[in-house]
């Protein structure tokens, strides 16, 4: 009665409107202020605490219209060269970004290199090897067509992954590689690889880098291609070969062994998959991160010390295989979990957002990281970092 009897005195329109603006400003202080949208909450954009996605897109474009333009990499019937550090890693981690980024589809330079890829797998019998035994020296023809013919299959099945469906191409690519399989020797599964005495995707060791990296391939393929009896022969003399050669690895091979063996379980055994993911845990250092020269025992061509600093390719593989290690073995999750998040926390706080890429340092030469050679590491350091951020959304 008393509230009505105030609203029913006769008072002025002007004292009201103080007395209810005065209210409404209190109610303002004690109320939290909004969050202000900023462009780092927009899809796609760095948030407070993360990494930028169309940063690291960016670098990975630019980083293709380099080798595309680069004279080197330029092959027969306007075709260019698939280099495992730029090409081959970009295949697979490019796919990745399209639906964070809000992409309808590929960008123009993935569409030159898969046109390029494409053009090779079809015209394949009449295709130049990339190199040619007058020019590099006995064996090279084979070696590059032998490598040329994986990393085609591994490209474009990592497409096809992001589609959902193997394409003609894409069976083609695999027939190719398939083909020139080893039947017999020491290769006997795997495929003789390119060898220029450059480390990690160049060199002796190499050969089963570029098997594992096959396996990865065929296990992710869509269309339960790993299923096609046509190929049965094929994979089990493939994963042969990874079970036998596993221990004469260096701990880098045997950390794609042990992504490869999330498909085909039998290439490794439970106790080689405890130590070695013991041997990645020892390695990590106090900042979350892993450095290359921990994985493997590499000796510079030019004698000059090895960068020993934590980088993103070693990082960035490590975080990634090992979260699709937890993820493949629920029991050994919280095992894994804690060196997972610091090795997360590494990636996070090295991406330079400046350019996108994160920093990595050829183990073959004292290379300027600012020269285009010298960023052939981060190119492959930061498809490995996008690859293992994503993995874990």
């Amino acid at each position: 009665m008393r509230i009505k009897a105030l609203w029913t005195r006769p008072v002025s329109a002007l004292l009201i409107l103080a007395c209810f603006v005065a209210v409404l400003a209190a109610l303002t202080v004690s109320m939290p202020a909004p969050h202000p949208v900023l462009a780092a909450d927009k899809p796609g954009a760095t948030p407070a605490s993360g990494w930028d996605r169309r940063a690291a897109a960016r670098y990975l474009d630019d980083r293709e219209v380099y080798w595309q333009g680069w004279d080197h990499a330029k092959k027969d019937h306007g075709t260019m060269c698939v280099s495992c550090h730029t090409q081959a890693t970009y295949g697979l981690a490019r796919p990745a970004l399209r639906s964070p980024l809000g992409e309808n589809g590929p960008t123009d330079p993935e569409k030159t290199m898969l046109a390029s890829i494409e053009k090779r797998v079809s015209l394949w019998k009449e295709m130049d090897p990339f190199y040619s035994d007058a020019a590099s020296g006995a064996g090279k023809e084979v070696e590059s067509r032998n490598a040329e013919s994986v990393l085609n299959s591994i490209i474009l099945s990592s497409y096809d992954r992001a589609t959902g469906h193997l394409g003609d191409i894409t069976r083609i690519a695999f027939a190719n590689a398939w083909a020139l399989q080893s039947t017999s020797g020491p290769t006997a599964g795997a495929w003789v690889w390119q060898n220029f005495h450059y480390t990690p995707w160049e060199s002796p060791e190499s050969e089963y880098h570029g098997a594992a990296l096959m396996a990865i391939a065929v296990g992710n393929a869509p269309d339960h291609y790993r299923d096609d009896p046509k190929i049965a022969a094929n994979l089990a003399a493939l994963t042969g070969y990874l079970r036998s050669h596993y221990e004469a690895q260096p701990l880098l091979n045997k950390l794609v062994a042990l992504w490869a063996s999330d498909a085909f379980p039998g290439i490794l055994t439970e106790a080689q998959r405890t130590k070695l993911i013991e041997d990645l845990y020892a390695r990590q250092r106090p900042d979350g991160g892993w450095s290359l020269t921990d994985l493997g025992t590499w000796k510079r061509v030019d004698n000059t010390p090895l960068e020993t600093r934590p980088d993103g390719y070693a990082t960035g593989i490590v975080v990634l295989v090992l979260e699709e290690t937890a993820s493949a073995n629920p029991h050994a999750g919280l095992r894994t979990q804690e060196p997972i998040v610091r090795g997360t926390k590494w990636l996070l706080a090295n991406q330079d957002k400046a350019t996108g890429a994160w920093p990595a340092w050829s183990l073959n030469k004292n290379r300027d990281p600012q020269s285009n050679t010298g960023k052939f590491m981060s190119d492959a350091a930061t498809s490995y970092a996008v690859l293992a951020l994503e993995n874990r959304q």
